[in-house]
């Protein structure tokens, strides 16, 4: 996960700010030592880290800092506010064309992810009540094109290509194409190369003369470290790039690319990769990314993901039944479901404030593969028994633990976690009262401690 490295050291150099109560301009001086090495081990910029840690520590040494009443919090807010202005400030959104259609340009090396991301994105932007077109333009990569052809398919995104053609022709017939066909967002997906190369250079120069676009965004890899800022570099002074999209966030413990190529480029990052899915391109917010790292949680990003995830017609119907103790196992099974679709439960859990510092989420035995046997238990059963699980007998038992490739000790371990729930939910119904909640997060109840528990 990203930042995961940097965060569990800055978080650990605030705890023991934390406990000193009263601090000294040694002891801030030294959490700055700690902060500056877990930047440069999270591979930020040397001269980023050297700036960043002279701004903080000039604020942070202040008389009205050690001497007030939580100073650790102080230094903290700092260092928030440092990591903030680092990344950017403020989310920093895509922008559209007075006159259709708008045109991006996706530019970077090979491997990137380029051509997943601009399906990606096309996907969010259709959401959105937009209708893009994919326009094909590496036309070197062998089956660049086909590859471009099934993300489009995956996200039911339509691509238009002429082979293996002129790449300019190209764009500028897909523009075209566009106009007569009534698409308002043209998405062009360029050639990218192992290493930057004057041809590459003339070739995107070239159809950035041509087309015009609304953007050029350049999409880098976070893994590749330090190598990501040069890139960006290289492709901002050459090509004038208007916003950076950074993939592979979930791979990269470190995180040093997203934190140095703001800074150095002067450009925005407008969206982090951060999975396999379509809703795992999320927009960059810095301020919520600086949370993260420190430990502070992400509730509005969690939020988001609920209100993407969640039906709303089906989640007021849940959150009936669960008033109503009407709540079943397909109910269940659904609220399963659409958790699942939110992404990984530990990553969710990274994003609830007060957890960070204080549970090691990674430590914790939460197995996201496991919900697959619950599923494969309750989708085994009929439907009259999903809404009625007390008809269950030792027959019917033996039939489910069959088709779901189970036990009947484990079906009978979750039949008997399904009761505490629904007890557990009574004991609430009268505190939940005129409360309005995620309608259907009640299932997480437990995970990390608590009562239930799935049965993991």
């Amino acid at each position: 996960m990203a930042f995961e490295s940097l965060s569990n050291k800055l978080q650990q150099v605030f705890s023991n700010l934390k406990g000193k109560g009263k601090l000294t301009e040694k002891d801030v001086k030294a959490a700055m030592r700690e902060v500056k090495l877990a930047l440069l081990e999270a591979d930020v910029n040397f001269k980023i880290v050297k700036d960043f840690i002279n701004k903080v520590s000039e604020k942070a040494v202040g008389e009205d800092v050690l001497t007030g009443l939580n100073p650790a919090q102080q230094v903290i807010k700092f260092v928030n506010d440092g990591l903030v202005e680092l990344m950017g400030s403020s989310q920093s959104k895509l922008t559209f064309s007075s006159k259709s259609p708008t045109i991006y340009m996706m530019v970077g090396l090979q491997g990137a992810g380029k051509t997943t991301t601009v399906g990606k994105l096309a996907g969010q932007l259709r959401k959105q009540g937009k209708k893009p077109l994919l326009a094909a333009c590496d036309v070197y990569r062998p089956a660049a094109i086909k590859q471009l052809q099934v993300v489009g398919s995956t996200y039911n995104i339509p691509v238009f290509e002429m082979g293996q053609g002129n790449p300019v022709e190209i764009s500028k017939k897909a523009i075209e194409y566009a106009n007569s066909n009534g698409y308002d967002i043209v998405i062009i997906d360029t050639a990218g190369r192992l290493h930057i190369d004057e041809e590459l250079m003339d070739e995107l120069v070239n159809i950035k003369n041509e087309v015009r676009p609304q953007e050029i965004l350049l999409v880098i890899d976070a893994m590749t470290g330090q190598d990501a800022v040069n890139v960006a570099e290289t492709f901002n002074d050459r090509l004038g790039v208007d916003g950076v999209i950074i993939t592979k966030m979930d791979g990269d413990t470190r995180g040093g690319a997203a934190l140095s190529v703001r800074a150095v480029t002067g450009k925005p990052i407008k969206y982090v990769g951060m999975g396999e899915k379509m809703e795992d391109l999320e927009p960059f917010y810095p301020d919520r990314m600086a949370s993260r790292i420190l430990g502070m949680g992400d509730v509005l990003s969690l939020i988001e993901k609920a209100q993407q995830a969640y039906d709303e017609d089906q989640a007021k119907e849940l959150e009936k039944k669960m008033r109503t103790l009407d709540f079943n196992l397909e109910d269940f099974l659904n609220q399963l479901q659409q958790i699942k679709k939110m992404g990984p439960l530990k990553d969710l859990m990274k994003m609830l404030p007060g957890i960070g510092g204080k549970v090691n989420i990674d430590d914790l035995n939460i197995d996201d593969n496991a919900t697959k046997h619950i599923e494969a238990i309750i989708q085994s059963m009929t439907k009259k028994e999903r809404q009625n699980p007390d008809i269950l007998n030792g027959s019917r038992k033996r039939r489910i633990a069959k088709g779901s490739g189970t036990s009947i000790q484990e079906i009978n371990k979750l039949l008997k976690q399904f009761e505490e729930m629904k007890k557990m939910m009574k004991m609430m119904n009268g505190m939940a009262k005129g409360k309005k909640g995620f309608g259907g997060l009640g299932g997480l109840g437990g995970i990390g401690g608590g009562k239930f528990k799935f049965p993991f």
